[in-house]
């Protein structure tokens, strides 16, 4: 791990305690923070009573209103209540890797016009570093609350994006940490706890509404979206709007609910939000089993929230009901509490009146709602404000510009580096090209971006170190759809020391509500970069932008390609991030967290929602963890300018013997036996270290992030291939050695879901894989 980031955590902590006594100058108080219990008001009434436990606080406030005022505060844009000094409310900001403009919530229009530009989500889950996405998770909620404190944002924000980035052509799979379930469950963990200021706290989720607010007061609120096997837009005759994703409870319980589950229990986040889609024919938010399974079973303390009119078509779209108010009726009892849109204020009195939910449903809805905000000290003034002091002087600040330019250097993957011609020697290149759509773009951020600080292009990174940097765009965008521009291109590079060209995907590639039919790079980019590589002086260099995986298997081979780079979507300071590790400032370490599949995959059906593999119909599975088939490159690919070697370092047990722990076997099936985990009387004696020891045998101080993985010396049906259990980014100077450490929890790592979606650990060898090492674990009863 590096040893800056604990102390740059810490200084992001202390840049939220140095403002926290402080108020909002009183000319820039807005009705957003006319607090209702602030003195005179309207403080003798129960709910601003802050010495009660806050669920009573809020029961208090709901018996207060007529039905009309509750209904009233159904959507994203709740009314206010002025006879209480309720102002209105926007539910909807966004704050994905950056404060971003998609939700009504948020405006650039005043006080503060821009705000940090991070790198998008799957670059930043590229760094495989915990600590670094708390950190930016900390930073953003700096910037969030102190517009907040100016009018220009509210207290809740819908990220992450938490889905499994399944199919390497969903559109909004570069908004996710990626396909594994394990590292997204991390990256959920840490942006939740940091962004609602929880990550210093106890374990206190579970007497939220026992104890007044300042037990569990919240910063801000984050939201784990989209509950859940939401992963495509729109493909052939499907959209998200009418997919029914048919998932098997095996997949379900090992992919699919894993990050949500985490993001709850471990998170502690205080949103959920369904999805548009239906799974197994119910649709997300009508779901009942699904939503009160994060209720009861992963005590799910907050509010859900649906996704933006997906409770519309539950009836429109997916004809799941015979009216409209049959499908504001089956979300509310469902358990959705608040509807992104205007469906449940135009349709619910109608619905009461007709005796399909009732006013006690709406509540129940209600008290989740403001439950949330008196744990945001929404109404209770600015002495209950603990950072009130935050505003523009936070926003876009110098620490959090190094910080997202670590976060890019950190994400970036070097994916090909042939005869090591990276780096390159700054002194040894005279003259540079960079040629390509996107090498002059200062629209690096992906989707979900705001008005980012200071955004700077790629060419305008490299001018940094090199003055003579000729460009070409080569295509006129990233669409190539035309190869006029080739000729410059071909003699601007034909001039030059060295070429760079910048080729990929971008927001017309892939976004929300639009997902991709091919994993070549678009249009005529292929044949640019061939064009180029025939006349360049040295082999040239190539820079891949966008999320989604490119089947560059030509470039992966071509003896003119030296090297290739990943970038995704690098945020703001993306151009000065690759500079620097092009030309030696910054030594790569980034892995991708999505396995790269070849053109060939786009014949695997993308509604098909299955994991694992059926040889009898031609499927060969999805991501690492179960996919048969060949890759470009493989999840966890990346280089470095240096080499690393490992070593098992502490003692790793060789048997266990769960017979005096386990209350009986079973037979799996392949005749081998299992134990059910929830058969186990206690795993906690399960439990072990595993200590690699990382080697930098190079000359160059390096980053090496250290993947663990499990698998069964014999792959039984359903089975993951693979499985990763651990990750830790280590930092290590030339000649040293770092040690990683991880806990095995053999319940939890050892195991597997089985048919029923139960999990059960089969008896025989597992084996601990990282590097080179292998290590046999042979578990008996």
């Amino acid at each position: 791990m590096y040893a800056q980031w604990p102390f740059l955590f810490f200084l992001l902590f202390l840049q939220l305690i140095s403002c926290c006594q402080c108020s909002v100058p009183a000319d820039h108080q807005t009705p957003w923070l006319r607090y209702p219990c602030r003195l005179p008001n309207h403080s003798s009434y129960p709910f601003c009573n802050t010495s009660l436990p806050i669920e009573v606080r809020a029961r208090s406030l709901v018996s207060l209103l007529t039905l009309d005022e509750k209904i009233q505060q159904l959507s994203n844009n709740a009314s206010a209540i002025d006879r209480l000094g309720i102002p209105p409310y926007e539910w909807w900001s966004e704050s994905l890797h950056g404060i971003a403009s998609n939700g009504p919530g948020v405006s650039f229009n005043g006080t503060i016009k821009s705000a940090t530009g991070f790198p998008q989500v799957l670059v930043a889950a590229a760094s495989f570093n915990r600590t670094l996405w708390s950190a930016i998770a900390s930073a953003i909620a700096v910037e969030a609350k102190a517009m907040h404190n100016y009018g220009q944002a509210g207290l809740t924000f819908w990220a992450p994006n938490i889905n499994i980035f399944r199919d390497p052509r969903w559109g909004r799979g570069q908004e996710t940490p990626g396909e594994d379930p394990m590292v997204v469950s991390a990256y959920a963990v840490a942006y939740v706890r940091a962004f609602q200021g929880q990550h210093n706290k106890a374990d206190v989720r579970r007497r939220v509404l026992s104890e007044s607010v300042d037990s569990d007061g919240l910063m801000l609120s984050a939201c784990c979206k989209h509950y859940t096997a939401y992963d495509l837009e729109k493909w052939q005759q499907f959209t998200r709007y009418n997919f029914n994703a048919i998932v098997t409870n095996q997949d379900m319980a090992d992919t699919y609910q894993v990050p949500f589950r985490s993001c709850i229990e471990e998170g502690r986040a205080s949103c959920l939000m369904c999805s548009y889609n239906s799974v197994n024919g119910i649709p997300a938010c009508a779901n009942h089993g699904l939503l009160q399974k994060a209720r009861k079973d992963w005590n799910f303390l907050g509010y859900i929230t649906s996704d933006c009119d997906a409770v519309a078509t539950i009836y429109e779209y997916q004809n799941f009901t015979k009216s409209p108010e049959d499908a504001v009726a089956a979300a509310l009892r469902a358990g959705t509490d608040i509807n992104c849109g205007t469906y449940m204020l135009r349709h619910m009195r109608s619905a009461i009146e007709k005796e399909k939910v009732s006013e006690g449903d709406v509540d129940e809805a209600l008290v989740n709602l403001f439950s949330v905000q008196l744990r945001l000290g929404l109404f209770d003034g600015e002495s209950r404000n603990r950072f009130g002091g935050l505003g523009p002087q936070d926003v876009c600040t110098a620490e959090h510009r190094k910080l997202a330019l670590e976060a890019a250097k950190q994400g970036i993957v070097l994916l090909k580096n042939d005869e090591n011609l990276l780096p390159l020697n700054k002194h040894r290149v005279s003259s540079l090209a960079v040629i390509g759509p996107m090498a002059d773009s200062t629209d690096l951020g992906g989707g979900y971006t705001g008005v980012p600080c200071n955004p700077r292009s790629i060419l305008d990174g490299l001018r940094d170190y090199v003055s003579d940097a000729k460009h070409a765009v080569g295509c006129r965008d990233t669409r190539c759809n035309s190869s006029a521009g080739f000729a410059e291109a071909v003699y601007v590079a034909k001039h030059v020391d060295y070429v760079i060209v910048v080729v990929g995907l971008n927001l017309t590639q892939e976004t929300e509500d639009q997902d991709r039919y091919s994993l070549l790079l678009p249009g005529l980019q292929m044949a640019l970069v061939t064009a180029i590589a025939e006349v360049s002086k040295k082999p040239l260099i190539l820079v891949i932008t966008g999320g989604g995986p490119v089947d560059v298997s030509f470039a992966a081979g071509h003896l003119r390609i030296g090297g290739i780079l990943w970038i995704g979507y690098p945020g703001e300071t993306g151009g000065e991030a690759l500079a620097e590790i092009i030309f030696g400032r910054n030594n790569p370490g980034g892995r991708l967290p999505v396995t790269w599949y070849p053109e060939s995959f786009v014949r695997v059906p993308m509604n098909d929602m299955n994991m694992r593999p059926d040889p009898s119909r031609n499927y060969p599975g999805r991501t690492h963890r179960f996919y048969t088939g060949d890759t470009v490159y493989g999840f966890g690919h990346g280089l470095s300018y240096t080499s690393f070697s490992y070593k098992l370092a502490s003692s790793v047990p060789g048997k266990l013997q769960i017979k005096e722990l386990s209350r009986r076997r079973s037979t799996l099936y392949d005749d081998l036996d299992y134990i059910l985990i929830d058969e186990i009387r206690d795993c906690s004696l399960l439990k072990f270290e595993v200590q690699i020891l990382v080697s930098n045998d190079g000359d160059v101080e390096g980053s090496e992030v250290v993947l663990l993985y499990t698998k069964m010396s014999k792959i039984l049906r359903g089975s993951p291939r693979r499985q990763l259990i651990g990750f830790e980014r280590v930092r290590v100077l030339p000649k040293r050695v770092v040690a990683a450490s991880f806990n095995v929890d053999v319940c939890e790592h050892l195991s597997m879901a089985d048919e029923n979606g139960s999990r059960v650990m089969p008896l025989g060898d597992h084996i601990l894989m990282s590097g080179n090492i292998e290590h046999i674990i042979s578990i008996g009863f």
